[in-house]
């Protein structure tokens, strides 16, 4: 009834449109459409709010790495814009990936992520055995001219298995359960082994909530979680490297000039910045006093020149994004798309608060950059992809595109 009620809406405005449109009104109306896959009269509030929220946040994102990678840029590299511009390189295909997601539906993302999400496991696989080592990790694979990394490329490709997954939890047969969450569980030991302590608690974190959101059993969500934190610990106790990382994260003070210099260094740019901050462009610590300061400890700089009023903000703009994913999700007309709006809400803003942990010291120290701001261009690429689903699934929600008429062809 809502559906339809909706449509005749939608037909009355159509039709006013057309009888009082003049011939430019109606080529700028085709191009729109011809952009977008709905017209932007009929996109549920929570989508407009979306796209303006996403557009703030990757503006200001090149903006803060432009301020905390200038010098280091010039120092190391001859140029001050040298990531910058490369950030906005990759802004270009991270944009274009967008507008595909945009005007794909979730149905058809779902039926081909499978062969995406294991060739990308696969090079996961590969970097364990060849990659390139950075800081005591082989996160990344050389392919000719690229330089990949596989663990952030797969992050929307696992949404979309988990929703495959999760969607209908009890009709599933117990075989492709089993497969399924055995590949799971094969991916997070696989990214725990480069090591990549952050990314394999982020991936655990996802499946957890989109398992819970999906019906899973408490008791069965529990043994997982317990499961997961073994590992953890184990895989802690056996790299000397992430264990120096837990130590100096209970008392950086003790050792700060070597396991624990980057918290501290990091302390003292988010303590530096005061109330108000030093001013855009005016950190002291992008000096190269911190490292990683353009990718794992952005958010320090971002501290450092806009204070605790632009902290507060920055988390306030975290909490509305939340709050429209969550309305997103709940809006969502089947199991599919509303679990595919969880888990693309919970990615983003999870990772940004795990970065946000890391720099203010309240987790151990780790490398996981903030979404739209930190320079890479995996990270930003998985970024915009996950972010099209997200704005796909509120267009979605309106039932005039993408209904998924079946459950068939996706089991």
């Amino acid at each position: 009834m809502e559906i339809s009620q909706e449509k005749i809406k939608y037909k009355r405005i159509s039709k006013r449109k057309k009888s009082l449109s003049s011939p430019n009104k109606k080529n700028q109306n085709n191009l729109i459409e011809f952009i977008f896959p709905l017209h932007w009269k009929i996109w549920p509030y929570e989508a407009k709010i979306l796209v303006m929220l996403i557009g703030i946040w990757s503006i200001l994102g090149i903006f803060i790495l432009g301020s905390s990678s200038w010098w280091v840029a010039s120092k190391e590299m001859g140029n001050w814009a040298y990531f910058l511009k490369k950030q906005i390189i990759w802004t270009i295909p991270g944009l274009g990936l967008f507008y595909y997601v945009l005007n794909t539906n979730i149905r058809s993302l779902l039926k081909f992520s499978r062969v995406i999400f294991y060739i990308l496991f696969f090079l996961i696989f590969l970097t364990n055995i060849n990659g390139i080592t950075v800081n005591g990790s082989s996160r990344w694979l050389e392919l000719g001219i690229f330089r990949l990394q596989p663990s952030e490329l797969i992050k929307p490709f696992l949404i979309l298995e988990a929703s495959n997954l999760f969607a209908h939890w009890n009709l599933i047969n117990n075989d492709k359960k089993l497969i399924t969450i055995i590949s799971f569980g094969l991916l997070i030991l696989l990214i725990l082994k480069q090591p990549n302590l952050s990314t394999a608690s982020l991936t655990g974190i996802l499946f957890w909530v989109m398992g819970l959101c999906g019906g899973v059993k408490i008791s069965s969500l529990c043994s997982f979680a317990s499961f997961g934190f073994i590992t953890g610990c184990i895989s802690i106790l056996n790299n000397e490297y992430q264990k120096l990382r837990v130590t100096s994260f209970i008392n950086p003070w003790k050792d700060q000039q070597e396991s624990g210099f980057q918290l501290v260094q990091s302390l003292l740019a988010i303590g530096s910045g005061g109330l108000f901050g030093q001013g855009f462009g005016l950190s002291i610590q992008k000096l190269q006093y911190l490292p990683f300061m353009y990718t794992d400890f952005i958010f320090a700089i971002f501290a450092e020149e806009f204070g605790l009023f632009g902290c507060t903000l920055f988390l306030g703009f975290l909490a509305v994004f939340s709050y429209v994913s969550l309305r997103i999700a709940l809006k969502c007309r089947n199991n599919y798309t509303k679990l595919v709006a969880i888990g693309s809400g919970v990615l983003l803003t999870g990772q940004s608060i795990m970065h946000v942990a890391v720099a203010t010291g309240s987790m151990p120290t780790t490398g996981l950059p903030l979404p739209f701001i930190s320079y890479g261009g995996n990270s930003l690429i998985a970024s915009f992809f996950i972010a099209g689903m997200l704005l796909r699934c509120s267009l979605e929600s309106t039932g005039f595109i993408g209904m998924i008429s079946t459950r068939k062809a996706l089991n």
